[in-house]
Formats: C-alpha cells, sequence, structure tokens
C-alpha cells in the first residue's frame, strides 16, 4: 500500500483495496465492494485508524492471494471522523452508488443508529464496535430497543468484557488479601468497592448497566459512576472524587488517550485504586505514555499479540508489510484485532460465494453457520467464535492481561481468562 494511498484515507478521500493487487495475482471477476466506516481523525481515532490500517491491509492481502473465489474485494473506505452523521450520510450515498452487500464499521454512536437501515437494506455490518446492543438479531431479549439481523463483530461484547474484568476483580481480591470480605472488629461487613467510569456517550455507555449489575451479583459495594470525557482533559476533579469514595476496583470505559490523561493525574494524586479497561482503553502504546503511573493496568485482550510465537502471528506480518514492508513496526492489538475482523469477514462471504452469490443475506448466513471459527492462516491469533440465527455473541472468552512499565521496557502478561456463562438474560445487554 503506497503512503499517498494511505495519506488519502487518513484525510478523508477513499481508498479501493481492489486496486491493490499484485501482478499475475488479480481476481479475474468483477470486484465486490465492501464499505468501510472509519474514524481516521477526531475522537477515538488513536486506536480507531490502528483498526482500520488492519482491515485495509487485510483486504489488500486478500486481493493479492486471489479475492475470494477469483472474486476481488473493492474496499472503499471514508473517513467518519467519528461524527454519526457523516457515516449515516455516507450509508446513504452508497445505497445508489457502491451499493456494497456488507460494511465495515467502527463506533458504537453510528453502528447502532444504522441498525434499522442495514437491517432494511439487508447489509451485513461487521463493527469494531462490541457493544452487547448488537448481539440479539431476533429482538427477544428484553433490553433489546431494535433487533439487529445484521449486525456482527469479533470478540465478546463491550459487557462481557467488564464483566470478566469484574470476575478476576474478585478473584484478585480475596487471593491478594486486598481485603476479602471479612468482619471487622465491630461485626460490621466490608466489602470491595467498584466504580465505572465513562463519557457520557453511547460507547462507554454501551456496558455501562450490564456490568454494574454483575460487580453487584458478586458482592461488590458499587460506587455512584464518575463522568470523564472521552477526549484528554484535566482530570483533578475526577481523581479526587475517585480517591473520596476509596474504590478498590474500577473500570474505565473510554479509549486509551483519555485513560492515560486520567490515570496519571490519579497518580499525582496518590489514588490507591487498581484501574481496569476495555478492548480500546489500553494496549503498548498507552503503557508506554502513561508510564510508572499505568504499572499493574488490567484490560481485555482479544488477540494474540505481536510478540507471540502462534502459527497465524505469519499471516499477521505479511499482512502488515503491505503498509510497512520494512516489517520493523510491531504492530498493536487494535491493528490484529483489526485483521481478525477482515478475515471473519472474508470467510462469511467466502460461504456465501460457495452457496451462489455473495449477497447480504447469504453472507448473514455464513456467518450464523461458525462454529468454533478460526480464520485459516490466523490459528492462535484469533478467538474461535460462534454465531447463530438466534445469537450474535461470537464469544463470550474474556483474556485479562496486565501492562507493566520497566524503564521503557512494556511488558504485557496474561493473567486470566474466563469463559462466562451464554446467559440468556445478558442477550442484547
Amino acid at each position: 500500500m503506497s503512503k499517498r494511498t494511505v495519506a488519502a484515507a487518513l484525510t478523508g478521500g477513499t481508498l479501493v483495496c481492489g486496486a491493490l493487487l499484485a501482478a499475475g495475482a488479480a481476481p479475474a471477476q468483477t470486484p465486490v465492494p465492501v464499505g468501510q466506516l472509519a474514524t481516521l481523525t477526531g475522537p477515538t481515532s488513536e486506536v480507531a485508524k490502528v483498526y482500520a490500517q488492519g482491515i485495509m491491509d487485510s483486504f489488500a492481502y486478500i486481493n493479492t492471494a486471489g479475492g475470494i473465489g477469483g472474486t476481488a474485494i473493492n474496499l472503499v473506505t471514508i473517513n467518519t471522523e467519528y461524527d454519526t452523521q457523516r457515516a449515516v450520510a455516507a450509508y446513504e450515498e452508497w445505497r445508489t452508488t457502491l451499493r456494497p452487500p456488507a460494511i465495515q464499521g467502527w463506533g458504537t454512536p453510528d453502528t447502532e443508529a444504522l441498525i434499522p437501515a442495514v437491517t432494511r437494506d439487508q447489509v451485513v455490518f461487521m463493527s469494531g464496535s462490541a457493544s452487547g446492543h448488537l448481539t440479539d438479531p431476533t429482538g427477544r431479549s428484553p433490553w433489546t430497543e431494535i433487533k439487529a439481523p445484521f449486525n456482527f463483530f469479533y470478540g465478546p461484547s463491550y459487557s462481557d468484557g467488564c464483566r470478566g474484568l469484574v470476575q478476576y476483580a474478585a478473584d484478585h481480591y480475596n487471593r491478594t488479601g486486598a481485603g476479602a470480605v471479612r468482619s471487622t472488629f465491630l461485626g460490621e461487613i466490608t466489602r470491595p468497592k467498584f466504580t465505572f467510569m465513562g463519557d457520557n456517550h453511547p460507547f462507554p455507555n454501551a456496558p455501562r448497566g450490564a456490568c454494574i449489575e454483575f460487580a453487584r451479583e458478586l458482592g461488590f459495594e458499587v460506587m455512584p459512576p464518575i463522568r470523564y470525557t472521552l477526549q484528554p482533559s484535566d482530570f483533578t476533579a475526577q481523581c479526587a472524587t475517585l480517591k473520596q469514595q476509596g474504590a478498590n476496583y474500577v473500570f474505565l470505559a473510554n479509549t486509551a488517550d483519555s485513560n492515560v490523561a486520567l490515570i496519571k493525574a490519579c497518580a499525582a494524586q496518590g489514588v490507591a485504586a487498581q484501574f481496569m479497561t476495555n478492548i480500546y482503553g489500553w494496549d503498548e502504546a498507552a503503557a508506554r505514555a502513561a508510564g510508572d503511573a499505568g504499572n499493574g493496568v488490567f484490560w481485555v485482550v482479544t488477540t494474540a499479540t505481536w510478540a507471540d510465537p502462534v502459527p497465524g502471528m505469519e499471516t499477521v506480518r505479511k499482512i502488515a508489510a503491505l503498509s510497512d514492508p520494512s516489517g520493523e513496526n510491531a504492530r498493536p492489538l487494535a491493528y490484529i484485532r483489526g485483521v481478525c475482523a477482515a478475515f471473519m469477514m472474508r470467510d462469511a462471504m467466502a460461504t456465501a460465494a460457495a452457496a451462489g452469490a455473495m449477497t447480504g443475506v447469504k453472507i448473514k448466513e455464513g456467518f450464523e453457520t461458525m462454529k468454533a471459527h478460526v480464520p485459516a492462516g490466523l490459528e492462535g491469533v484469533c478467538l474461535p467464535s460462534t454465531f447463530t440465527p438466534s445469537d450474535h455473541r461470537g464469544t463470550t472468552t474474556v483474556m485479562v492481561y496486565r501492562s507493566d512499565y520497566n524503564y521503557g521496557r512494556i511488558a504485557l502478561q496474561r493473567v486470566f481468562e474466563t469463559s462466562l456463562p451464554r446467559r440468556p438474560d445478558w442477550l442484547g445487554w
């Protein structure tokens, strides 16, 4: 992928991955269009553009390998700047021009806003958002306001990710003796305190109710939620409130750049809480930016890391070479997650092609026939995924990692893994 092509995407232009074909490897049939609604600038772009690059490189790689059964994918990327109106406008234009049977999206606000449209038009929408609201295709859940039969995402939902962290926090609290549920000399019962923090925005709000309820279920004393903005800011006041609460465990629902600012501010005030965060709330770059203040953060990871010696990482490195021929840049977790999302869609489209046509309906059916599915070539990289016509929770496996900063060297360690039950009352929540 040329620097000029990437620059066009980063400034709001379009990217046609179908044109990125190696000589002699070009699929012969008319390319199938796939739209990509990406956030390359604006709020959340620090992780969103990394995720988007993983998708762009993946489809370019798929095309150089012969496409899908000899058919290229024409990936058209639009920078929505994390603006829902831009995303909706782009989709409405595509309805009459591009007419894609499938779309790769990013954010929770635009993904949820487009549920009625993609359902009406029978367009598969695979998002970077893992909102639990997208997991109910039939609308049978009491938590579901709008059924989402054409929506999919890779990995556990934000809600299940937070539940997994809370489950680990309960175990951690008891193992470390940090204050396991016990009686004081006055006969009172003390419980670990949990605080949910995030902006008043669809992305941070998506797991809020589900996570808080599970924390109560596990015996935590839930403190009042604290708001802090997705844009990094002066979070002195929020840290003072958190310190006053005396929370033992804090879930940060924002993205990494906002979380780094908060954690550094809280470290300066001597806040002793254990911070935990979502799949986009922390990564290698965040750990480096936070320095010593970020030591010991727990967060949800959904793929192997760049350094993991798993078979599928060889494929990831080949994909990454399309935008970094030197191979010198270690790709962060959001990039690898984008690769998994793109290859999951590739496989659903391949199933559709085998059934006669890469239509939205057939691609949907391709997803819904996946059982413990890992894309070929990505063994050990992507979590096994299972979708059914009545349940779009691809996986409920939650891997918890810890990061540590040691004089600039970042260490990542998997500390916990759980497979949460597919409780009916958690569908769509």
